[in-house]
């Protein structure tokens, strides 16, 4: 089969503004937030008329006439952010590509961000959400007739070599052929199932709902010493960044608390938001683990409460993946 008939799929690590592309798609949540603000900006330039922008559901195709480096950019309408789930970040995929085929067809490479990670949703999840959602539109030829190459690009050095990993795990070599229903023939049985999958059955599935102070010094802790033992144990782990959301911060906490199968919190730091998250927890009657680097940094409320102590990154995964692996048989 000749090259022109295969897709080649790759998460890059760099600034999505910065990056080659013929078309950049982002979601417009009827707000603006991180990537999609900064294009929006860059496009806002003083003496033009702003990019009109897209309702739920539809979509706007804009050149960027060199004010970033990809020739256009995709806007696709979808619902708020507290709204825009696993389920919803597959229709997006699927909608950038039915989008690009009846008003860019020829384009080659298209260029797209991560949606999910930074406002709190378990960020293995949603990437395979949004690479299925592309898929089913490469699978039914809903898709650009030209298009031969699509990058996730993610600036956070750490999560892009994550997202690799899991993009190797189901599509590998990182090649798919245009081959209808057909494209999927090369792959094994799992990651059939996870594009199959994907973003439709989530919402099924147990959740863990970590609350800590959500800094860069915490990041190896929450992606190797929490998120680890919660993926190992079956869940999906989620926590909110709440510099990324416009409106009611805590309404999208409390829900995601309440609904959650447990939480996990990290009292080191005595973060006054996570005393919050645990207060609400212990309400909504969830069961709650508590984790702290060092009692002395425990304020009274918690004093009486069991907390897993923990000396390193290694030695809360370990002690955590324990812990979870007890509490999901007894639940």
């Amino acid at each position: 089969m000749s090259s022109s008939r295969k897709i080649l799929f790759e998460v890059h690590e760099g600034d999505a503004l910065e990056f080659p592309a013929d078309v950049l798609a982002l979601k417009y949540a009827q707000a603006l937030y991180g990537v999609d603000l900064a294009v929006y900006e860059r496009l806002s330039v003083r003496g033009q008329e702003p990019p009109a922008l897209p309702e739920n559901n539809g979509f706007a195709l804009i050149l960027t006439q060199g004010l970033i480096v990809p020739d256009r950019v995709l806007f696709v309408g979808v619902m708020p952010l507290r709204q825009f789930g696993y389920r919803q970040i597959r229709e997006f995929g699927r909608k950038v590509l039915v989008s690009l085929a009846g008003q860019a067809p020829r384009t080659r490479h298209l260029a797209l961000t991560i949606h999910g990670p930074g406002y709190g949703l378990d960020e293995i999840e949603a990437f395979e959400s949004e690479l299925a959602g592309i898929v089913d539109a490469i699978t039914t030829g809903d898709c650009p007739t030209n298009l031969t190459r699509v990058s996730f690009i993610e600036s956070n050095p750490g999560r892009a070599e994550r997202l690799q990993e899991v993009l190797n795990a189901i599509i590998p070599r990182g090649i798919i052929d245009r081959s209808g229903a057909r494209a999927l023939d090369n792959l094994g049985e799992r990651p059939k199932d996870t594009l199959r999958t994907a973003g439709y059955t989530s919402a099924g599935k147990p959740r863990i709902f970590v609350a800590m102070p959500f800094a860069d010094s915490m990041d190896d802790l929450f992606h190797y010493g929490i998120q680890g033992a919660v993926k190992a144990a079956g869940f999906l782990c989620e926590r909110a960044d709440l510099a990324s959301f416009v409106g009611d911060v805590m309404e999208w906490v409390r829900q995601r608390i309440s609904s959650a199968t447990f939480v996990i919190a990290d009292l080191s730091t005595a973060n006054p938001n996570v005393y919050l998250e645990v207060g609400y927890a212990w309400g909504c009657g969830r069961p709650t683990i508590l984790l702290v680097r060092d009692t002395i940094e425990l304020k009274f409320d918690v004093k009486g409460q069991r907390c897993l102590v923990y000396k390193s990154i290694k030695h809360l995964e370990d002690i955590l993946g324990k812990e979870l692996k007890e509490l999901a048989v007894t639940s």
